[in-house]
């Protein structure tokens, strides 16, 4: 047996030697394979294009969604671009399944690149790696190079709250949303079936009462016609997203989806930890009753979102989560419910997402030797013109504009002739599609499935309840950092677990008081006292 540890180990060796001395020789080769002429500090041009008076190349390690084109550097988007700047991008693509692993081996082995794009730093991966050297400060590049961006700083503060760190220095760029972008902030509302909703003289549910009235009703009736009980009350892949919706109607969530497990109470005005409240027990005895009499999908713990949209293509669902029934499933009918009054009188719309979405969107590393040029190539994407272009591509080749001054794809991207989904179309022309990628989104330029008519309708139709005050990520020092790491590790899945259990009826709720208890054992405290910083540095904003 020792002998094959000794062997094993041998083995690994010898295979994490090779990785670094391939690594190693990749670095030695990097100066060769790309045109990195000496530069001197007027090699940037201030303003306007092209950024850069001789041609450079910057390496990007870039995130891949499924969605997107496997292959950045063939999209047009940069082909383009590199003409316009003078600059030209070399992508190494990693898909999100393997992101964080080979994001951490490249940033541990020293072969980092450039920047990275789409690669979902967090706030402590932003303080980890800035305060170790490896990403650059950009607070003076931005006020020098980044006039787009510094601007959107001004005018949302927020903005400049949730990057900057405890150490004062931002790190990064991030992917914002336009607050006023309603459909994109509430992600998606509970879809309901219209057609169903008429057959059975019942108007959109406003109650978590009628809510529960119209699932019955729809697993007692053949709305379909077809002899079969098979009609699906409710279906989403996972339960968190309808805890996410429904605890509004309990007055919980009250600083939006940025913070599912942290509000404030309202009656004392202190951090609450939402799955130990007891009004939190009285969402989960509503879901437990939807469950137990079949209203909800009997697999929804388990099943994985293309089996759902292969379900709701059939048309057999009476409401359901998912971004849009129709781009998913090419079902059409189906309305957005309003935010649903609670046995308290709460009507809060909960599921809504804070606009600093993704903090660590784009960032450069010390390896890079132009700076100054990344900051003006990426701040070019927070104006105008590069927000129209990121979104929507090239004109005349993806994109028109209209009489009435707006912009539509062309006619072979939304009826592609050979037989190819919109999002298949678009990945030859731009690299958005499968979201974590930094930029400012509005309803201008941005045409995803939020821009839908029925999504658009249904944020008007629960603004009146969004949550007034939404938060975005805190930021904590190193050793919060890693405190809390080792606290969540084991309370954020206790309370999956938990929760999964009591719906399922597995556990009786009279075993509450001993969850909670376990919660406190495990370091709830301390962990709400951790977050009790982070909130008191975000509300003091940067100095």
């Amino acid at each position: 047996m020792d002998m094959q540890r000794w062997v094993s180990g041998i083995t690994i060796a010898v295979l994490f030697t090779g990785l670094l001395v391939s690594c190693d020789n990749q670095s030695k080769s990097r100066d060769k394979e790309d045109h990195r002429p000496e530069i001197g500090k007027d090699y940037v041009n201030p303003t306007g294009m092209p950024i850069v008076k001789e041609p450079i190349t910057l390496r990007i390690f870039a995130g891949k969604s499924p969605t997107s084109n496997p292959d950045w550097n063939e999209v047009m988007l940069w082909q383009e671009y590199a003409q316009m700047t003078q600059i030209e991008t070399k992508f190494q693509m990693v898909p999100f399944d393997q992101l964080s692993s080979r994001r951490n081996l490249v940033l541990a082995d020293g072969n980092y690149p450039d920047a990275f794009m789409t690669s979902r730093f967090s706030s402590a991966d932003l303080l980890r790696y800035g305060q170790q050297g490896i990403l650059i400060r950009l607070n003076d590049l931005i006020d020098e190079y980044a006039p787009n961006f510094k601007k959107l700083l001004d005018k949302y503060p927020e903005i400049r709250k949730g990057l900057t760190m405890p150490d004062g220095n931002i790190y990064s760029f991030p992917s914002f949303y336009d607050p006023d972008f309603m459909s994109m902030l509430i992600g998606y509302p509970i879809w309901a079936k219209e057609e169903w909703l008429d057959k059975l003289g019942m108007e959109p549910p406003e109650t978590t009462d009628q809510f529960y009235e119209y699932l019955k009703a729809v697993k007692e009736t053949d709305l379909n016609g077809n002899g079969k009980a098979d009609e699906v009350p409710f279906g989403a892949a996972g339960i968190g997203p309808l805890i996410n919706h429904l605890k509004g109607a309990w007055g919980l969530g009250n600083r939006g989806l940025g913070h599912s497990r942290v509000d404030m109470d309202p009656e004392t005005n202190e951090l609450r930890f939402i799955p130990a409240d007891a009004r939190y027990k009285e969402v989960l005895e509503y879901i437990h009753r939807l469950y137990s009499e079949g209203l909800i999908e009997k697999d929804v713990f388990t099943i994985k979102s293309s089996a759902l949209y292969a379900n709701g293509a059939t048309g057999i669902y009476g409401t359901m989560l998912v971004p849009s029934p129709f781009t998913l499933m090419n079902q059409k009918g189906y309305v957005g419910l309003p935010a649903l009054e609670g046995p308290h009188g709460d009507r809060l719309y909960s599921h809504v997402k804070t606009p600093l979405i993704h903090v660590g969107a784009f960032v450069i590393t010390d390896r890079n030797p132009y700076p100054e040029a990344t900051v003006r190539w990426i701040d070019y994407f927070f104006g105008d013109e590069g927000n129209k272009m990121f979104f929507m591509g090239i004109e005349g080749e993806s994109y028109e504009e209209t009489a009435d001054g707006e912009f539509v794809y062309t006619d072979h991207i939304l009826n592609s002739k050979d037989g190819r989904t919109l999002e298949q179309e678009l990945s030859k022309y731009v690299v958005w599609l499968g979201g974590s990628y930094p930029g400012f989104v509005s309803r201008k330029y941005f045409k995803g499935s939020e821009s839908l008519p029925e999504s658009l309708e249904a944020a008007e139709r629960v603004r009146p309840y969004v949550v007034k005050e939404i938060w975005p990520p805190f930021t904590y020092t190193q050793e919060e950092t890693e405190r809390m790491s080792i606290l969540s590790a084991d309370i954020h899945p206790y309370v999956d677990e938990m929760r999964a259990r009591f719906i399922n009826g597995s556990i009786s709720f009279n075993e509450w008081d001993n969850y909670v208890s376990t919660l406190k054992q495990m370091g709830l405290e301390e962990y709400m006292s951790i977050y009790q910083s982070g909130y008191e540095r975000y509300m003091q904003g940067a100095e």
